[in-house]
């Protein structure tokens, strides 16, 4: 019996390849792996592999990025197999940018020292992603299943017995496996301006949660600083961190540095803080740019991906600031596993962002994501190798589905109404007030609402301020962070 791959990025791809020899069903809504979050990522891999630097330093910017909300256990695995990530990529055909020898290392918000290897400068996730994708193709041991919306998974007691899916033509499928693992990424189109791709909704949490599986952390959505403001529009270009590595400054309508002063690391602060500045000086009517004109000539060959973006928007970075605003980036919470991605019901997995392990903790480090994605990923695919493997059929299944789908004006309205309540700074009083309104679907709501509920108790649950996850009555306590990080 085959095992089960439900999604088709960095996370998803990693585990396919790496489970080998063991037959794997790949199933992707997507063509390809177009609409995966993967594809968008700018910055690269983190890994401790330069001079001076360490997985000591890495594993203390991860814990301090996150708050110390992290589990140790699964932050040291990270750091210590990142090199050998960096490693295995190599092997399927990425090409890293290099100086001589060596990686070229950029630096990142949070980061110590230079340890982002990337590719195709800002291009990384899609040079990771062609790579594995080729890989993928030619592997005789993967059957890959492209656009295919998988919108139940199947039981048979409390175990897993394999997943309901349509396909391309709309045909209902099933498939019968032991195991089935969810690759399926985040939830940032949840909201209404996300640096995700629109099918970023949620889908593998909404099916895990409808089996059953245990989850932690959902309040804890990352807001990335620093996406392109472009007014309305729903996905929004990311500019990446990797610019204020290089020496881009953060200004306000004025001209003012507003992070410095802030944090010790200014503009390289965590990304929960320096969201939660930029969210506040636009939500009291002010303006907020990204200053990175100094690069100059370099743009075209460090930065390609964020200059395409910017003139075709008509902002010419070389010659003008860009303006900036939050976005929602990536959630550090999800389906609760351990460290070799087992869920809370048998035969479940998961892995990359629809997972928590505890690895980010409350704020993800930048570009921990993919090297999250390719380390944890190897790993289940050598822990799902040692599984019982022969077929169990006896007895009935039942269908574990994803719920309701809902009209497209129900979705953009709330949209509006998650960026509105569980933005980079939040009030208990919008929450009660959503969740009561969520309450009036009754029977009907819709899976997306349902997860919307799911994040809004869970945010309304703790109280205290911690990473992303930040209540706007506590006024005063962006000064004291930073006076505690002295």
């Amino acid at each position: 019996m085959p095992l089960i791959i439900v999604g088709s990025g960095i996370a998803g791809l990693t585990t396919a390849l790496a489970a080998a020899p063991r037959q794997v069903c790949l199933l992707s809504r997507a063509p390809d792996s177009q609409d995966s979050a993967s594809v968008l990522a700018q910055g690269g891999i983190a890994a401790a592999v330069g001079p001076n630097d360490s997985t000591c330093s890495h594993l203390f910017d991860t814990m301090r990025s996150g708050s110390f909300h992290n589990s140790k256990p699964a932050v040291r695995y990270l750091v210590e197999q990142a090199a050998d990530a960096l490693n295995w990529l190599g092997n399927q055909g990425v090409l890293f940018d290099r100086e001589g020898d060596d990686f070229h290392l950029a630096r990142e918000g949070g980061h110590e020292f230079a340890r982002i290897a990337h590719a195709g400068g800002d291009a990384s996730g899609r040079a990771f992603m062609q790579a594995l994708v080729g890989k993928v193709k030619q592997a005789s041991h993967i059957h890959w299943h492209s656009e295919t919306d998988v919108d139940a998974l199947l039981l048979r007691g409390n175990s897993i017995a394999g997943v309901r899916a349509k396909n391309k033509t709309g045909d209902t499928e099933i498939h019968e496996a032991n195991d089935v693992v969810l690759a399926t990424g985040g939830l940032g189109a949840l909201f209404s301006a996300t640096s995700n791709p629109p099918g970023a909704e949620g889908v593998g949490l909404a099916l895990g949660l409808a089996a059953g599986a245990a989850v932690r952390d959902l309040e804890f959505i990352q807001f990335h600083p620093t996406a392109l403001a472009l007014g309305t529009n729903f996905q929004l270009p990311l500019l990446t961190e990797a610019l204020r590595g290089a020496g881009a400054i953060l200004r306000d309508e004025h001209g003012r540095a507003f992070m410095t002063g802030r944090h010790p690391m200014a503009d390289l602060a965590p990304r929960d803080l320096v969201a939660r500045v930029v969210w506040k000086i636009l939500t009291k009517g002010g303006n907020t740019f990204l200053h990175a004109q100094h690069l100059g000539d370099a743009w075209p060959q460090r930065f390609p991906t964020v200059l395409a973006s910017c003139l075709a928007h008509g902002i010419d970075p070389r010659l003008e600031p860009m303006p900036v605003t939050p976005a929602a980036h990536f959630h550090m919470g999800g389906l609760a596993t351990n460290l070799d991605g087992r869920t809370t019901v048998p035969g479940l997995w998961a892995v990359g962002e629809v997972a928590c392990n505890g690895v980010h903790g409350a704020n993800r480090l930048a570009s921990n994501s993919l090297l999250e994605g390719v380390t944890y990923g190897r790993r289940l695919a050598m822990r799902i190798k040692q599984e019982n493997v022969s077929s169990n059929t006896c007895g009935t299944y039942c269908f574990a589905e994803r719920g309701l789908e809902t009209s497209p004006s129900v979705q953009h309205y709330w949209r509006q109404r998650l960026w509105q309540t569980l933005g980079p700074v939040r009030q208990a009083t919008d929450i009660q007030k959503a969740l009561a309104e969520l309450q009036q679907f009754g029977k009907d709501i819709g899976w997306r609402q349902q997860l919307a509920i799911c994040l809004l108790q869970a945010a309304l649950h703790r109280r205290e301020n911690l990473g992303a996850h930040w209540w706007a009555e506590s006024v005063d306590i962006d000064k004291k962070f930073a006076l505690n990080t002295h």
